[in-house]
């Protein structure tokens, strides 16, 4: 399995608001980290999440990096946008994964403030 290109659909999915996309990318039991909110579970939250709680209007993720090792990977990049307030944004970011079944079955994410 490609896990690379699945970071990379994981983030074009985002990046043009194609919610059902991430059913192909994560796991239907996914646990997913990140700061300022409780761990999302299961597919449901997660795209009750990205649907209704996000508070990035919309933007453009660079990936600078995608290192894999096994079931093993992270990234780190940057994300351009604009928030649903009107300001913007321009945030470096990292992320982790762990895979199973060919999808992203853990992920947490990092930023280097308490903003997005």
């Amino acid at each position: 399995m490609n896990y690379n290109k699945l970071v990379i659909e994981l983030f074009c999915a985002i990046d043009t608001s194609e919610w059902r996309q991430l059913t192909t990318v994560f796991h239907s039991n996914i646990i997913y980290e990140r700061p300022g909110y409780v761990p999302f579970v299961g597919i449901s939250q997660l795209l009750n999440f990205y649907q209704k709680e996000r508070i990035i209007k919309s933007g453009k993720h660079y990936i600078e990096y995608i290192a894999i090792e096994g079931n093993y990977g992270a990234c780190w990049g940057r994300f351009v946008g604009s928030i649903k307030d009107g300001s913007q944004v321009d945030e470096l970011f990292a992320d982790t994964y762990f895979f199973e079944d060919r999808k992203i079955k853990n992920r947490r994410s990092y930023f280097f403030r308490p903003a997005i």
